[in-house]
């Protein structure tokens, strides 16, 4: 396990602001947190990068107890954050902010790194001389990215790095993800957008008022609210057969048919939803499709939370962001 926190208390003052989180983070994976404003993710963030100090819990990178470390130790280690806010340094150039993220940990290479960089990001690569205060939201987002890559680290933490962003921009981040992915960055993520994370992230965890209501397998956990959809079950005969077989079904609830589409309510697992596919295709039944409905990642947030949309729209604009 690369990272690990263990029932994490931070307070800002008498306000108390994570109340008891646990996360775990492996090689290779991309855990993305999810939860609304003032719900504690960048705080969580903080507290695992050294800029927060928790009051009680424990946090532990590759094994070594990092909850009293310093930051620039933290970095040292392998963990580098990209926080929320775009910051760089801006009356420097380009390439000057890089070399500056490779000097936070030893021994990285600051020629081999910057090549690698610049192909991550080619239009840092294009603007490598430009003072980085003239540049835009989203290249001043790739640079504070790059920065981090600097360092060769072993996790990659990033605050909200799409919010703000113009759409082309969160189309390039979301593009630079996926090949992270391929080359098995390990990345912890918090973000608001989560249409744009749902086929990226392998494990999620949800906060909400400090809590952590849920972590773990994407699937895992889709798979548990979707067991409570329909299968949708297409046939080109047979109907009446189809339907007889489904009843009598013990794990099959409920049914409702529009022509040759049925709805089954069906509580087995993933194999016997095999065994029950098997059925009606020896019973001579030509099945078209067979499949369970699926939950977006947003009902999912407002499933755990106990929120639901209208309300999401009543307070802000969703447009699939939760904030």
């Amino acid at each position: 396990m690369l990272l690990s926190v263990n029932d994490l208390h931070v307070y800002y003052g008498a306000i108390h602001a994570v109340k008891g989180v646990s996360l775990e983070v492996n090689e290779g994976e991309i855990v993305t947190l999810i939860g609304a404003n003032g719900a504690g993710k960048s705080t969580v963030l903080n507290t695992i990068s050294g800029l927060l100090r928790a009051k009680t819990g424990t946090i532990e990178f590759m094994g070594t107890p990092i909850n009293t470390m310093a930051p620039n130790k933290i970095v040292q280690l392998g963990l580098a954050q990209c926080p929320e806010g775009r910051r760089v340094f801006a009356h420097m150039t380009v390439e000057e902010n890089l070399e500056m993220g490779a000097y936070t940990r030893p021994n990285s290479s600051i020629e081999g790194n910057l090549e690698h960089v610049y192909e991550l990001f080619p239009r840092l690569k294009e603007r490598s001389k430009q003072i980085s205060g003239t540049l835009s939201g989203g290249e001043q987002q790739m640079l504070a990215m790059g920065r981090a890559m600097m360092s060769e680290p072993k996790l990659l933490v990033l605050d909200e790095p799409n919010s703000g962003l113009d759409p082309r921009s969160r189309k390039d981040f979301q593009l630079l993800l996926q090949r992270l992915a391929r080359e098995d960055y390990t990345i912890l993520i918090s973000s608001h957008i989560l249409s744009e994370l749902a086929d990226l992230c392998t494990s999620i965890g949800v906060i909400n008022g400090g809590v952590m209501v849920q972590q773990g397998k994407l699937e895992n956990i889709m798979l548990a609210i979707d067991s409570s959809n329909p299968l949708r079950i297409t046939v080109l005969n047979q109907v009446p057969k189809a339907l007889e077989l489904l009843r009598q079904d013990p794990q099959v609830s409920r049914l409702s048919v529009d022509e040759n589409k049925i709805a089954a309510w069906f509580s087995g697992s993933r194999e016997e939803e095999a065994y029950l596919l098997q059925k009606l295709v020896d019973a001579g039944i030509l099945v078209v499709s067979f499949a369970r409905e699926h939950n977006s990642l947003e009902s999912l947030f407002f499933h755990l939370t106990g929120e639901t949309e209208q309300k999401s729209r009543n307070t802000e604009t969703f447009g699939n962001t939760i904030g």
